[in-house]
């Protein structure tokens, strides 16, 4: 389908409107976008003005260039056209009179964009192109489904002594939905990959930790709190939740605090369009949601999750112990089979880690309630019944060999209630 020259002039409409101010919940000193406006506004409109139809078509570095709108049939011929249009943009710089309408109107968008108008700058767009849906739809979905979830969330991270205001991250994340799953291994609202999430919660074939609500939100706010704690920005904190903190430190090493300095400068094979537009993206989603009303009308929210129940109590309660593996205080009126029930591990298994002779426990006592072979310390594992040495293995990542090794065993061969050492 051939595109139409009315088709490549919409985005100057629509990308015309005005955005609304930045909200107060995120304070300049806090959460500054200097340098980073137009990053913001164009995510703005990626979340309200596109549906999952629409493509942008615009610039990977200056987001905000856009050379049109297609939708999803009309992906390669979109491409190909804007391809075209930035070599005849290219090969007539110098006498831009010459050029066809279409083109003339991309010279003179690439130009009030800012960019120097050069046959080597515009080779460079060219090589740039890139390709952005729309999701508005997903976008009020979550909006709709936060409903379940802020309120506790919130009350979550103040404390953990992490900004309320970054318990909305997952409107970025998963549009708070806790089945989502990345086809790089993130799982839950937080989008945690199984080695990070290991860091904080117990992630194992045999239970995964990420989609517990409870659980995978005191997981991130210690993870952000522990960002923040070596890169002294919360731009940067929140930018390492998707780049890694290393990754983030090295940019500041490199370039300094400024957001705007760091994606204009950094360079590094894994810090790419989604790492660049991370925090920007995350602004632009609290700015649309605290006015979503103007953008897709009044909506009706899920009512709160009841976050009161025993085992939410308990993921609530939970700390992660300095030798791995979280643990529980016990409160009164707790029992041994309630608190291995919450914890989704055996009774049996839970008095072994803790070495208890009975099952009777003490209000005020702290309890060991997860695999200390989680965190990457030397451990132990009570094998049950239907267990397999090669099943052991899997679960806490460790080659067979090793495992074996480790237990000086000669063969498979293993028994319930057999007390085995992980890593």
């Amino acid at each position: 389908m051939k595109l139409t020259a009315c088709r490549l002039l919409l985005p100057l409409f629509v990308f015309g409107m005005a955005a609304l101010p930045s909200l107060a919940e995120l304070p300049p000193d806090l959460f500054p976008v200097a340098g980073i406006e137009d990053r913001i506004e164009f995510w703005e409109k990626v979340f309200t003005q596109y549906g999952s139809d629409d493509l942008i078509i615009h610039d990977a570095q200056r987001v905000d260039l856009i050379y049109d709108v297609v939708s999803e049939s009309d992906r390669r011929s979109g491409v190909r056209r804007v391809e075209g249009l930035l070599n005849e943009v290219r090969s007539g710089i110098s006498s831009p009179g010459t050029l066809s309408r279409d083109a003339r109107v991309l010279y003179d968008r690439i130009q009030a964009d800012g960019v120097r108008m050069t046959a080597g700058d515009i080779a460079v767009l060219r090589g740039r192109i890139h390709v952005q849906r729309g999701i508005r739809e997903r976008f009020e979905a979550g909006i709709v489904r936060s409903g379940r979830y802020r309120e506790y969330f919130e009350e979550v991270f103040e404390e953990e002594g992490v900004p309320t205001v970054i318990s909305m991250l997952p409107l970025i994340e998963s549009s708070y939905e806790n089945a989502a799953r990345s086809f790089a291994g993130a799982v839950g609202i937080w989008q945690f990959m199984p080695a990070t999430g290991r860091q904080f919660m117990n992630v194992s074939r045999r239970r995964d930790d990420r989609t517990n609500p409870a659980i995978a939100t005191r997981a991130a706010a210690r993870l952000l709190r522990s960002n923040y704690q070596r890169l002294q920005s919360w731009p940067l904190a929140i930018s390492a939740y998707n780049h890694g903190t290393a990754g983030m430190a090295r940019a500041r090493a490199a370039h300094g605090s400024d957001m705007a300095t760091i994606i204009r400068n950094y360079n590094s094979r894994s810090y790419g369009y989604a790492s660049k537009n991370f925090y920007a993206s995350y602004v632009g989603a609290v700015n649309v949601y605290e006015n979503y009303e103007v953008y897709f009308g009044p909506l009706a929210l899920d009512e709160p999750q009841d976050f009161t129940t025993p085992a939410l109590r308990v993921a609530g309660s939970s700390t992660i112990a300095p030798g791995g593996g979280p643990t529980y205080r016990v409160r009164g009126g707790d029992t041994l089979s309630e608190i291995a029930e919450d914890f989704g591990i055996g009774i049996g298994q839970l008095m072994s880690i803790n070495r208890l002779p009975t099952d009777r426990i003490f209000a005020g006592e702290t309890l060991l309630v997860g695999l200390t072979g989680e965190s990457g310390e030397a451990g132990e594992y009570q094998v049950r019944r239907g267990d397999t040495l090669s099943q052991i293995a899997e679960s806490f990542g460790m080659p067979l060999r090793e495992l074996m090794a480790l237990n000086g065993l000669r063969g498979s061969r293993i028994y319930v209630g057999q007390l085995l050492m992980v890593q």
